[in-house]
């Protein structure tokens, strides 16, 4: 299973358990645990996973971190862990005190929903006050799964992830500003809009007026943006492909009473494949072909009898799956509309590295 699907059963497994946890006691053993086991540490192994590490503060002697957790006989993390309805806005102080007397360069700090991750990009040794990044189990943002399993046993490597840390932070706190404007502008942003294109004295009034305009036009921009950019990618697609003499994208077959036609849907699946795959491989070796019974999505196209398969598509009038092929067989995934691919972006980039990967074996 991959690691994307691992994290999403583990969601489930909060939601099931969420309202059976009345203590932090709880909440560690049956969520934040399995949670660090699920990242690949022995969390039964106290060399690997020490509960209850003291880290001395000061003149306060005793102080405990709920887990340091130690690779290679360093420690590399320390956790500090809540209940689930705790608020973790309050509960930072603790893992700062505790961050500066030991040589882990994260700490995490969470209620086995939310986790927070802390290291110090400010001041060397000295935990930053904001996270640099922030995983909502219940709410999975797919583009962050990647930098979450940076920090699995198998990948962790220190350097490559304070490497990133810098540019994840200062992302994270612009997107979430953006969002904020989006959702509900506030009154520094309105001013600043308006007064872009109005000689008008803003006072109070003069904002409240504009802030729903400015709400509306935002949202209103976002979305033909990308229905542009979607209308542009058919038209560019299906003009290229008239001047193919080996075309991609569209094959007709023609049996004796059959012919084979791709629908809008089936190409608008195939580019957002490609689009996704450019994080890892060049567009133009995703390959589409449409058949009778389905329209395949390849790396490279078919080599002798043996096709590298990224996907299949197969889409009726009345439903649609987006198929992984796994030892041979379909894994079929139905969903909604082409936008849904986008859920699995990890599983295909994971897919196409490891049939790139293969090829160069």
């Amino acid at each position: 299973m991959d690691f994307i699907d691992q994290i999403k059963q583990f969601s489930e497994r909060i939601k099931q358990l969420r309202e059976h946890l009345p203590t932090e006691e709880a909440t560690k053993n049956a969520l934040i645990m399995p949670f660090f086991q699920l990242l690949g540490y022995d969390v039964f192994n106290p060399l690997e996973v020490k509960p209850e590490f003291i880290a001395d503060v000061g003149i306060k002697k005793g102080e405990k971190v709920d887990y340091a957790i130690c690779l290679n006989d360093k420690i590399c993390m320390l956790v500090e862990a809540k209940g689930i309805d705790d608020n973790l806005t309050t509960h930072s102080g603790q893992l700062f005190r505790y961050f500066t007397t030991t040589k882990a360069r994260f700490g995490i700090l969470t209620n086995g929903i939310l986790y927070k991750f802390y290291t110090d990009l400010e001041e060397a040794n000295k935990m930053d006050e904001k996270p640099f990044l922030e995983i909502d189990l219940l709410d999975i943002k797919e583009s962050l799964i990647p930098e979450l399993k940076k920090f699995t046993k198998t990948a962790f490597d220190e350097a490559t992830i304070f490497n990133a840390a810098s540019e994840l932070k200062y992302s994270y706190e612009i997107r979430k500003w953006f969002e904020q404007q989006i959702k509900d502008p506030t009154d520094d942003f309105t001013v600043h809009v308006v007064k872009s294109f109005t000689g008008m004295r803003m006072t109070q009034a003069v904002i409240e007026k504009f802030k729903p305009i400015v709400k509306k036009t935002i949202n209103n921009y976002i979305s033909e943006m990308m229905n542009d950019k979607i209308s542009n990618a058919l038209k560019a697609e299906k003009s290229s492909s008239e001047f193919d003499q080996q075309p991609q994208i569209l094959e007709e077959v023609v049996g004796e009473e059959s012919k084979v036609i791709t629908t809008e849907d089936e190409l608008a699946s195939f580019l957002i494949v490609k689009a996704i795959s450019s994080e890892v491989v060049s567009p133009k070796r995703i390959i589409g072909k449409d058949t009778i019974n389905y329209y395949g999505i390849t790396l490279d196209g078919t080599e002798g009898k043996h096709n590298k398969w990224i996907c299949r598509l197969r889409y009726t009038d009345k439903k649609k799956a987006f198929c992984f092929i796994q030892d041979g067989k379909e894994d079929r995934i139905v969903i909604d509309d082409p936008d849904d691919i986008y859920k699995y972006k990890q599983r295909l980039l994971e897919t196409i590295a490891a049939l790139d990967e293969k090829k160069a074996e």
